[in-house]
């Protein structure tokens, strides 16, 4: 078996050119391309929790076309949670291929049941066709893609329910789907946040205001792994695996293996609350490191909200880094792993500065402007909806874009993405993928009673690209967990690892983003899949979406 290098040409060090001086830019096609998707918190003013928190964001391809759908989960009516009203639907949106899309979703029958807040794609039986799973309030929903345009629900005979053995049904915040034993099956991780309900929430009040209440009012939850048998059915091995041992208030998840072993690990963002981060030992464990490998807390010792989370190589050297969203004075937490632990490199990024006024949700990892330097966004909006009168902070913002400058550093750009881009709102969840296929990864966000925002990158640029489309054969179908090495003409190297959960609540595209600057092909690429496989691919072409399959 082949190992990664030792030894190095990063990009963003000495040899790699500069990054692309052309702005980043967006343009929200939402109205015209038909996505008129409302996300609907049935708001109250009791004030309940669960209000302010939902709105996740799907990215796949449901049908096969080579097209990114949308897959957008929403509230019901409370206090009984009543969904038959359209205005309460999940909607899922069919990709024209010229940038509009078709609501399908009474057709795939996908409107859901619960107040839903995050949702997860994968393909989990192997059939070629991905499935959805929504993580909710009062239920959790398996959809098993039948391949004809229609879903099935089949989360009862599944038994990935949500449904805790000694707690009942707890308050799912979101899921991700990851091969957890490379066993070639996906198998499904629930975060869970807090022990709530209508009867439990107090009544919480600020500078005379009733406002939603703080975490600490509740208790923390266990998070749940469901195992998948491969015959259709999954089984809760929380316990056994340590997973369920832990306690928090688990918000956005994020897939990775940061120690190199070959087995993939799990960060969960808490609020308020150390962060967890669930080393994979290979024996069918997990042991809880996040204060041993540094992430537990930020870099003044103490636990910041955490909402979305995305586990990447940031600084291309071959490690996984995290980048997480939180609330204001908390700042935007940026760990670099640097081996066997991790570092807040928050400051050193100039990050902490430039998020310290800022709450985000939603968040991730990309390179929009394809220069080989990943680039980070964040969904932004408060709290509270009455944020001004109680904190003096505005509940509706517009979004932040922080591009990469290739030396460890980060440069605020987000009022020069466009006018779209800095509409504010009370943004949530964010999910990236090339809704059009033409190589700038494009981003589509939820905000709270407002409308979705479809933004399409209209970068312009000349610096190439390509987009990897990995077909697992002894490894799962939708190569999750595959690790690939792309080695330039020059000798840069870039690195990335196949997963779809994404900051708080949402599933990106599963194939796999390089922008690559000025080059104008590939001297090699190198798949690890999760199954142990090695396929090294040499001398390619670039500016297109290729699928490997594993060999």
């Amino acid at each position: 078996m082949l190992a990664w290098a030792q030894t190095h040409k990063v990009a963003g060090k000495p040899g790699k050119t500069s990054p692309s001086s052309s702005p980043i830019r967006f343009e929200d096609i939402a109205s015209r391309a038909g996505v008129g998707f409302v996300l609907n918190n049935s708001v109250t003013a009791k004030k309940y929790s669960i209000e302010t928190m939902a709105g996740g964001v799907v990215l796949f391809d449901f049908n096969n076309d080579d097209l990114l759908d949308i897959y957008l989960p929403n509230g019901a009516r409370i206090p009984d949670f009543d969904k038959s009203d359209p205005l309460f639907f999940n909607r899922l949106y069919r990709n024209n291929g010229d940038e509009t899309f078709t609501d399908v979703t009474l057709a795939a029958g996908v409107q859901g049941k619960a107040y839903a807040m995050g949702a997860a794609a994968g393909d989990y039986d192997n059939d070629g066709f991905m499935d959805l799973y929504v993580a909710g309030v009062n239920a959790n929903q398996l959809f098993r893609n039948n391949g004809d345009g229609t879903f099935t629900d089949v989360t009862a005979r599944s038994g990935a329910t949500g449904m805790h053995a000694r707690l009942g049904k707890l308050w799912a915040i979101t899921a991700g789907w990851f091969d957890y034993d490379n066993d070639g099956r996906l198998d499904l991780f629930v975060s869970n946040y807090l022990t709530w309900s209508f009867e439990s929430n107090p009544l919480c009040q600020s500078k005379g205001l009733t406002a939603y209440c703080h975490p600490n009012k509740f208790k923390g939850t266990p998070n749940m792994l469901y195992r998948n048998n491969g015959d259709g059915t999954f089984t809760d091995v929380s316990a056994p695996t340590g997973i369920g041992d832990h306690v928090g208030k688990g918000m956005g998840i994020a897939f990775a293996d940061c120690d190199s072993d070959g087995f993939t690990d799990i960060f969960v963002s808490n609020d308020t609350f150390q962060n967890f981060l669930f080393r994979n030992t290979g024996t069918g464990t997990f042991l809880e490191e996040s204060v041993f490998r540094g992430v537990a807390y930020i870099e003044s010792g103490r636990t910041v909200a955490g909402m979305g989370a995305t586990f990447q190589d940031i600084d291309n050297d071959g490690r996984p880094d995290l980048f997480q969203t939180a609330m204001f004075n908390d700042t935007f937490p940026l760990y670099r792993n640097v081996g066997s632990q991790f570092v807040d490199q928050t400051s050193l990024a100039g990050l902490s500065a430039m998020t310290r006024r800022l709450t985000a949700y939603g968040g991730g990892v990309c390179d929009f402007d394809n220069d080989g330097y990943k680039d980070l966004y964040t969904a932004n909006g408060a709290i509270l909806d009455n944020s001004m009168e109680i904190d003096n902070l505005p509940f509706k913002m517009p979004n932040s874009l922080y591009r990469n400058l290739g030396n460890d550093r980060f440069e605020d750009v987000s009022r020069s993405a466009g006018k779209d881009y800095q509409t504010p709102l009370g943004h949530r969840g964010a999910a990236t993928g090339d809704l059009n296929n033409d190589g700038r990864v494009d981003l589509v966000m939820t905000s709270l009673n407002g409308p979705t925002q479809v933004f399409l990158n209209r970068t312009s640029s000349t610096n190439h690209w390509i987009l990897l489309r990995l077909v697992g054969d002894r490894s799962n179908r939708d190569g999750l967990g595959a690790k690939v090495k792309l080695v330039q003409a020059d000798g840069v190297e870039q690195y990335n690892q196949a997963f779809t959960a994404t900051g708080y609540s949402s599933s990106s595209d599963k194939r796999l983003h390089f922008g690559l600057g000025r080059a104008t092909r590939i001297k090699t690429l190198e798949i690890r899949w999760a199954s142990g496989r090695v396929q090294i691919l040499e001398d390619l072409p670039v500016d297109r979406v290729m699928t490997i399959r594993e060999e």
